[in-house]
């Protein structure tokens, strides 16, 4: 070999496995005139390459800058050798583990546009084969047994690859090299069309669900992470069977359309929409629908948005290819409502019966459950919702992290629960769990923990929960610290703020808006719309919501009538009874006594300073909205749908703040009195809900801008559940920017609960408190 030869050894950490990397790497070294190896190990891959150091240094160049699409390089380490003046072939080594584990899991990846070419060809050996993929696309996550990422401990390990697939597995040049779940009509999965009492349905399944699906029948299809529910979207009748059959009367379903074309055709997409849709993960979007669409009324009941994906699997693209595919399909997780994801036919069969008029099911077993990611576009961009297919568990840095600290899990909250690995600088989020309330969705969250633990190859040594006592997520937390797990307890708004603070990687002071439904306070009421100042650690609360009532205590956050009258009484005194409100006109008079008595007396009704129960007053008092709600934020959506209808808001000019020892209250009592007289006297309901938002948005800018001049800050985050709401987070970002704040959100988790986990952690390294 020529003189000048080096060897270094890169040790590349990130999502690197499972994603064509070491082909990736392969070729390059190969092209380059490179000697050395590459292999997966349960640290991250590493490659060793000998050769001149400009032929090196060039390697590095391609490494970084022009990787698989689907890879993500989190860090890089270098180390130099001495040669070995070995001048073979580069090779792939077999995997390898390494004492110390680091390996990121690769999420499940969107069909890429070449594997969708193949399965449309009729001369290809793949055509019209569901579970065509390859090294840039296909199952990651969902079917993952074990690290390092190979066939033998994948949900693939049953299925023995053909010789044409092992070519194509075991040939660097092929675009399948090293591609796990490799497979084809020979060698791999393959679909069944069964009946609910398990018959199998003779035909090609697709076909049959095809057909099922015109005749407006309700079809359960097994894909990538778990069983959708399939019905016509353009049909009423098929639309709201579904939602009969499943009891879910009515929370908007989610719509898949054959492209982007169709989907134009639904709803307005601008902004990052087309992006995101046809991006590897492939969320669904939630975005303004067309006014004459054809979707079904019963797709989004009183909704102006709708959720739209396109097909992100083989299965789901050859399904439209059908003449007798309907062009638009609800899709909805295949569960009852609020049970965890269905992912085998077992469990389908159970807990669909009844449900379902055909399955369609696949005999590669799903490992690791997941829901579709969601997605919210607005005028400045997209709020994320939901984190889970496509996205999770790719790790998120924690700034403060460090590489040799304990391994830390964030137990997450009681709803639209995830939960949260810290391993070194790196927080591994998993999928969306959702609320902890029944034992089904208990034991999947327990799970799902186990099985992180297991693909990170950890030990938890602490564990940081919410301080609500009664919390699952709380209680499973102190059932492993009476095991000897470190404990430490987190208010719930202060993790709010500080995964909005770490997810910035901010590490300085500022002021925070932390807005959702609930979370228990240091002083024992139920906080939800908190300003914050400093740190985490050292967060000073330094204002809120005015407390009120919440009479009837839970059934306060089901039914919003209760909170319009406790909010109105503040006001009105006991004469809110008389008030001509729809609300309140449809009740029963005695109700409305009896409510008014509760308050009196103080009766189970515990304080709150809740801007969800705040939005649910105003929906009260706005749209009439009676009776329970039938899913989380429901009348909030609903107001929040009747806003974007307006050409322009009713402006308000009540002086909601009041500053007591250096202490902002906000208080909306004015205000909800003039919506009031503004319904009575026939406004109209949409210009009376966008006034809401603004109102609420600019006094709550007004107050933050106090603080931080007090305080000589300049920075502003937004967190919590209720900035998912589209016109209240663009009414506060425009509106701080306008004062000279710099304004922080959320751009990788959502700002909900389901992001919890990860503040829990970030307060926990950020505020450098003891573990009892």
């Amino acid at each position: 070999m020529p003189g000048g030869v080096k060897r270094v050894r890169f040790l590349v950490r990130g999502i690197v496995q499972g994603v064509g990397f070491r082909p990736f790497v392969s070729k390059t070294a190969t092209r380059l005139g490179l000697f050395g190896t590459v292999a997966n190990t349960t640290r991250g891959v590493v490659i060793e390459v000998e050769g001149s150091l400009e032929k090196i240094r060039a390697f590095e160049i391609a490494l970084t800058g022009n990787p698989p699409k689907a890879s993500k390089i989190l860090s890089i380490d270098e180390e130099e050798l001495a040669p070995l003046k070995d001048s073979s072939p580069f090779k792939i080594l077999a995997s390898r583990e390494d004492p110390i584990a680091s390996v990121v899991i690769p999420p499940d990846i969107a069909t890429c546009a070449e594997c969708a070419r193949e399965i449309l060809d009729p001369g290809d050996r793949r055509y019209d084969y569901p579970f065509t993929n390859c090294t840039d696309c296909g199952p990651r996550y969902s079917i993952i047994g074990g690290v390092p990422y190979d066939r033998a401990l994948t949900a693939m390990a049953a299925f023995k690859l053909c010789a044409d697939c092992e070519r194509e597995y075991s040939h660097p040049a092929m675009r399948r090299f090293h591609a796990q779940p490799n497979a084809c009509p020979k060698c791999g999965p393959k679909l069944s069309a069964l009946r609910p009492d398990g018959r199998e349905v003779a035909g090609e399944p697709l076909d049959i669900a095809a057909k099922a699906l015109k005749e407006g029948k309700i079809v359960a299809l097994l894909g990538l992470g778990g069983f959708h529910l399939a019905v016509d979207a353009q049909n009423e009748e098929a639309v709201a069977l579904l939602r009969e059959r499943k009891n879910r009367p009515a929370k908007p379903f989610a719509v898949m359309t054959k492209d982007i074309s169709s989907a134009r055709r639904l709803a307005h997409l601008s902004g990052d929409a087309v992006e995101l849709m046809t991006s590897a993960a492939a969320p669904i979007y939630l975005t303004e629908a067309r006014d004459k669409s054809p979707l079904a009324p019963s797709v989004a009941p009183g909704q102006s948005a709708v959720g739209l994906f396109l097909p992100y699997t083989p299965l789901n693209i050859l399904l439209f290819e059908r003449g007798d595919c309907p062009p638009a399909l609800v899709m909805t997780s295949g569960n009852r409502s609020d049970e965890p994801i269905i992912s085998t036919w077992e469990k389908a069969r159970e807990r669909l019966a009844g449900v379902v008029d055909l399955f369609i099911i696949h005999n590669r077993p799903i490992l690791h459950p997941i829901d579709d990611s969601v997605v919210k576009g607005f005028e400045l961009g997209s709020i994320p919702v939901r984190r889970a297919r496509g996205y999770a568990p790719v790790p998120i840095p924690l700034p403060y992290g460090d590489a040799d600290g304990q391994v830390l899990l964030g137990a997450g909250a009681e709803l639209m629960n995830t939960y949260a690995i810290l391993r070194g600088e790196l927080a591994f989020v998993g999928p969306h769990v959702g609320d902890l309330k029944n034992p089904d969705t208990v034991e999947s969250y327990t799970r799902g923990i186990s099985n992180l633990e297991k693909l990170l190859k950890v030990e938890v040594e602490g564990v940081v929960c919410d301080m609500h006592p009664s919390y699952r997520s709380t209680i499973f937390a102190k059932e492993l610290a009476s095991k000897g797990v470190g404990l430490l307890e987190v208010q719930h708004h202060e993790a709010h703020a500080a995964t909005v603070m770490a997810e910035n990687s901010f590490d300085g002071e500022g002021v925070v808006l932390a807005l959702d439904g609930t979370g228990l306070g240091h002083d024992g009421t139920i906080w939800g719309c908190e300003i914050f100042s400093g740190r985490p650690g050292s967060f000073k609360r330094v204002g809120s919501l005015a407390t009120v009532p919440m009479p009837g205590g839970d059934r306060a956050a089901k039914e919003p009538w209760r909170m319009a009258a406790a909010h109105l009484r503040r006001v009105q005194g006991e004469k809110w009874i008389e008030t001509p409100l729809p609300a309140f006109t449809s009740m029963e008079r005695r109700d409305l006594e009896l409510l008014e008595a509760i308050m009196a007396r103080g009766l189970n009704s515990p304080l709150t300073s809740s801007a969800g129960r705040l939005f649910d007053a105003a929906a009260a008092i706005t749209l009439g909205f009676t009776g329970e709600m039938k899913y989380s934020a429901h009348a909030p959506m609903l107001l929040e749908a009747y806003g974007r209808r307006a050409k322009a808001p009713r402006r308000y000019e009540v002086d909601g703040i009041a500053l007591e020892d250096g202490f902002i209250t906000i208080d909306a009592a004015g205000l909800l009195v003039e919506m009031e007289a503004d319904i009575l006297r026939g406004r109209a309901a949409a210009e009376v809900a966008l006034g809401f938002h603004h109102w609420l948005g600019e006094t709550l800018v007004e107050a933050a801008f106090q603080i931080a001049e007090r305080n000589g800050q300049s920075d502003l985050f937004l967190t919590g559940g209720v900035f998912t709401n589209a016109i209240l987070t663009l009414v506060v970002e425009r509106a701080a920017k306008a004062k000279g704040l710099r304004v922080h959100r959320h751009k990788l988790l959502p700002p909900g609960d389901n992001s919890i986990s990860y503040g829990q952690l970030a307060w926990a390294k950020m505020s450098g408190a003891d573990f009892k």
